[in-house]
């Protein structure tokens, strides 16, 4: 039985009608297939969470084109970057923005409960199969190419769709081992992922809930992809069963591991760069077989009004300097940019690979996968 856990029962019925929904009227084998894929750390800046009220220095200005409701706001829903997005996107354009945010969990429901009638243009958050769902069940705009594509790295054209329903604006690691220094050092540390099963580290590690935290699905979902269903159970089961705790969100896993509840844990890496930089007593591991991924969309939705300026949107979202903003100023600023000429953290591993499960396969599997959890992991 999972320890430490706090997530309420009507989010996670919630939550799992969500995805059943999604996965129930997906189609298979369209995506295109991205199983593995490395990222490179580079070289810029530390970590902040301080908002800013500037559009990147080097991004061109652009009037707004012309639109039909110009005066009224584009509605995002996201998961991240709120602080910082809006003051950009508006000077840049000229178009009026409203963001609404929540975690991956809420947005998702949120989107579901609106099905019918849509309040939202633009999703942007890191739950590429929750989004690849979407897509195809022919709630997002198709076969539209925004201006800059050509500008996406190798490894992020990988993961368009063939029709263009969403666009990668990064990559994280959904989870890297970060360990307490002052119950291992370098030697003790796990350095594995198979390393979480061993007897040594029984009740000490932590992990967040697949069916609440966005990036901790796309976690687990690569075990089970690249395992297959039944050894992507059996390491999970073999997790449960050597004590894991699980917490609803990542900063829940974090707080635990410097309270010293646990003394290891899978974490998202922008939490975990952020527990080091603060001073906490904390290091990182990247294994050498690589980190799982989330890769952050973002996708329009197909009935919007507001089309002009969701595409403007997006192009912002792919332009370089929106990305090395994001990364300099931004609150989960360690990612792998999705589009050349972008600069990642400085102190984000040089040797820093990430593994990214098929969108489809993860988006078609995701309420399975929760639901075992849900039966498994939540006691």
């Amino acid at each position: 039985m999972a320890n430490g856990y706090k997530m309420k029962g009507l989010m996670l019925v919630s939550v799992l009608a969500v995805t059943a929904a999604l996965s129930a009227c997906g189609n298979n084998g369209n995506n295109e297939a991205n199983t593995a894929a490395t990222g490179n750390g580079a070289t810029n800046g530390s970590a902040t969470t301080e908002a800013s009220t500037e559009p990147p220095a080097d991004a061109a200005a652009s009037p707004a084109a012309a639109d039909a409701s110009k005066d009224e706001p584009l509605v995002v829903y996201l998961n991240d970057f709120d602080d910082i997005v809006k003051p950009m996107f508006e000077e840049k354009t000229g178009y009026k923005l409203e963001i609404v945010s929540g975690n991956g969990a809420e947005i998702a429901s949120r989107i579901e409960a609106e099905k019918g009638n849509p309040h939202w243009d633009v999703v942007w958050m890191d739950s590429m199969p929750t989004i690849d769902q979407m897509g195809k069940n022919g709630q997002l705009l198709d076969n539209w190419t925004p201006s800059n594509l050509d500008g996406l790295t190798d490894f992020a054209k990988t993961v368009v769709p063939a029709n263009n329903t969403y666009f990668p604006t990064g990559a994280h690691a959904a989870s890297v081992i970060v360990y307490n220094t002052k119950a291992f050092d370098a030697n003790s540390a796990p350095k594995t992922w198979d390393d979480l099963l061993d007897a040594k580290y029984k009740g000490v590690v932590g992990m967040a809930d697949p069916a609440v935290a966005a990036p901790a699905y796309p976690f687990v979902a690569w075990f089970f992809q690249s395992k297959g269903m039944d050894q992507g159970k059996s390491y999970f089961e073999g997790l449960l069963k050597n004590g894991v705790h699980v917490y609803p969100k990542n900063p829940n896993v974090a707080k635990a591991l410097t309270d010293g509840e646990i003394k290891a844990a899978a974490l998202q890496e922008s939490n975990a760069y952020t527990l080091k930089n603060s001073g906490e007593p904390v290091d990182i591991v990247w294994p050498a077989e690589g980190a799982p991924a989330s890769v952050r969309v973002a996708a329009i939705q197909k009935e919007s009004k507001h089309q002009e300026a969701a595409k403007a949107f997006i192009e912002f979202l792919l332009d370089p300097a929106t990305q090395q903003a994001l990364i300099d100023k931004g609150d989960e600023s360690y990612f792998e940019p999705s589009v050349k000429g972008v600069n990642a953290k400085a102190d984000r591993a040089a040797n820093a690979k990430l593994l990214v499960a098929e969108a489809g396969w993860a988006g078609e599997h995701e309420g399975e996968i929760k639901q075992w959890f849900a039966d498994n992991a939540v006691k």
